[in-house]
Formats: C-alpha cells, structure tokens, sequence
C-alpha cells in the first residue's frame, strides 16, 4: 500500500484535495473533523495519511510514507540533504508564498544585500555584537547570506510573530514567509530588493527513503499516470 501524507486542515488542505479532484482523483476525511482519518477514490493501492505540513518533511525523510504534498520550503529547512532524501514529483500551483529579508523601513539607505552587509559591520563596530535576524528558518538563510558575502550576523530563533520582534528590539532584521507583504508593511518593515530567500509553492515529494516494493511501485505507476506525471 501506498501511503500518501497531505496537510490535515485548513486552506493547503482544501487546495490538495482540489488539486486531486482536478486530475481525477478523490481524497475525503473519513470520520468527523477531530479524525485524522481519510480515503482515496480514484487511485488503486494509495492510503491516505493526514499529517500537519510541519511533519510531512520528516516522514517522507524517514521513509514512513512513500508520497507527500508540503511545501517546498519546509522541505529545503528542515532537510539538510533534502535532494537525496526526496524528489519533486511535481510543483501544484498554491501554497505560494516567498521567504524574505526585511529591515526596517526607516533604513533608508538599506535596499540590498550589500547594504545589509555594510550596515551588519558598522553595527557590530558600534554595539560590540552582532546585528541580531530573527526568523525560523535557520538553515535557508544562512545558506543565502553565505552566498552573499553577509557575514557580520546572528540568527535569533522566533516561533511567533516574527515580524514583531524589530518593534519588541529582540531583532534588528527580520527573515520570514510573505505572501503580499502586508504584514511585514503594517510593521513598518521593508523587503529588500532581490530575488527571495526561496519562492515557496506546495509539492508533491516521493521519498526516497520508503519502501519501494512491488505493489507501492504499481500504485505509484497508476496515480502518476491517473495525475498526468511523468512516471517516478
């Protein structure tokens, strides 16, 4: 049996199963809402699991599922060799969404990554420590400042409202997901100019890692052929 893991509540739930339904394919809860419990119509040999998209990463990485839809930068984040842990069966066309810097918006003089990069120097000259980036993803923007030549930082882990924390003085800098901006701008913060951090969107991941026996590969012929992919 193959067991395919999609978000277990809210909008990215409602935009899988429409996602399925358009290609053919049934996913419904089975049960009352508190169940995390489902089914599939329309795709022989697949179970469906309903996970929260923060636990899709882990369990496609650990081989407990063999198919899983979250988003791609949950993924890159908490994966550190995401690549040969899973493959991109295909990208679905919601769930957008770009991982940002912003500073504050009175920086005036701050519009790019080389301007941060300047500012982080003179801050740390000045206040004897590093100009503080809250965000809770860690990994991806150590990886994008690295590439960048930023280097006089630290990363300040938040799992609230990050855009809070410039106004709360815990962070001067902020790296965070945004899909208009909005919130960032109502916190009177200001993304810097450039191509993101990473441009989220939800997948369809295969996990390398499952066990791919005889009858999870049928399964996965049939659903790839039923969902107009390229067999996996």
């Amino acid at each position: 049996m193959l067991k395919l893991g999609v978000p277990s509540k809210g909008r990215l739930m409602e935009q899988c199963f429409d996602w399925f339904a358009a290609h053919g394919v049934t996913l419904r809860r089975t049960g009352d809402a508190r169940e995390y419990a489902g089914a599939v119509d329309g795709a022989e040999g697949v179970a469906l699991v309903l996970l929260s998209a923060g636990e899709i990463p882990r369990e496609l990485a650990a081989g407990r599922i063999h198919l899983g839809v979250t988003g791609s930068d949950l993924v890159r984040e908490q994966l550190a060799d995401w690549e040969r842990e899973v493959a991109a069966l295909a990208p679905m066309g919601f769930g957008h969404a770009d991982l940002v810097i912003a500073v504050p918006a009175a920086w005036v003089d701050v519009e790019t990554l080389d301007d941060l990069d300047a500012v982080a120097a003179q801050f740390r000259a000045t206040h004897g420590h590093r100009l503080r980036i809250a965000t809770k993803y860690h990994r991806l923007v150590r990886e994008h400042l690295r590439a960048h030549g930023v280097a006089d930082y630290q990363l300040v882990d938040s799992q609230g409202a990050t855009e809070g924390t410039v106004a709360n003085g815990t962070a001067e800098a902020v790296a965070d997901i945004t899909s208009t901006g909005a919130t960032l701008r109502a916190n009177h913060l200001r993304v810097l100019a450039g191509p993101p951090v990473h441009a989220s969107q939800a997948t369809l991941f295969r996990a390398l890692a499952a066990d791919w026996d005889a009858d999870a590969r049928a399964a996965l012929d049939g659903l790839c052929a039923r969902l107009g992919l390229a067999a996996a």
